[in-house]
């Protein structure tokens, strides 16, 4: 997994409610089980026409927009639970998605594949979203440490939660193996103090 610790970076805003996983990713896809790849295809129904021609009013499609955080309303990643969802969005490129609420599945889902939901309030997100309309540049920061957005043109920031394990996991760039692997040496010493 790549480290996040603090990242600054422009949005991509997808002012919609309720997307779900099958938008994200259409069952379609789901037929491999390696992850790479899956980005091609991220909100394939909305990206292209029946004849894979790209759909010009949708966002990603819009070259004034780009950078590692998408924003989204409400309801992010709700449907079903496939894991494909992260995989499309962190093979696309995307290190952050921002909304004012996640489906549960998906923000763990999203945790363990080096995606970091950040979860904001409906009047922070409305405020994103009215800068990025304004300005397709405006940046974010997203300082993991301190657990604080900060929209960058207009000083606003707003506080977000993490588990500490998920939050330690991102800033040293482990998935659950390295984590476990960067403390061997304390489960090697716990089974002999146990053996003995």
């Amino acid at each position: 997994m790549k480290i996040l610790n603090v990242l600054t970076t422009a949005c991509v805003p997808l002012n919609v409610e309720s997307i779900d996983t099958d938008q994200i990713i259409p069952a379609r896809f789901l037929k491999t089980t390696d992850q790479a790849g899956f980005g091609k295809n991220l909100f394939r129904d909305w990206r292209y026409d029946a004849n894979g021609n790209p759909i010009s009013g949708f966002v990603l499609n819009n070259k004034a927009y780009s950078g590692l955080a998408l924003v989204a309303g409400k309801n992010f990643g709700c449907g079903s639970s496939r894991e494909h969802a992260a995989w499309a969005i962190a093979d696309y490129g995307f290190r952050v998605v921002i909304s004012p609420l996640f489906a549960d599945i998906f923000r763990g889902n999203a945790l363990n594949n080096g995606v970091l939901p950040v979860q904001a309030s409906e009047a922070f997100v409305a405020a994103l979203f009215a800068e990025v309309e304004k300005n397709p540049e405006a940046t974010i920061t997203v300082d993991l440490p301190e657990q604080k957005i900060t929209i960058n043109s207009i000083g606003q920031s707003e506080h977000f939660d993490i588990n500490s394990y998920k939050k330690h996991c991102f800033i040293n760039g482990y998935d659950d193996i390295d984590y476990l692997l960067s403390i061997k040496g304390k489960i090697e010493a716990y089974e002999l103090n146990v053996k003995s």
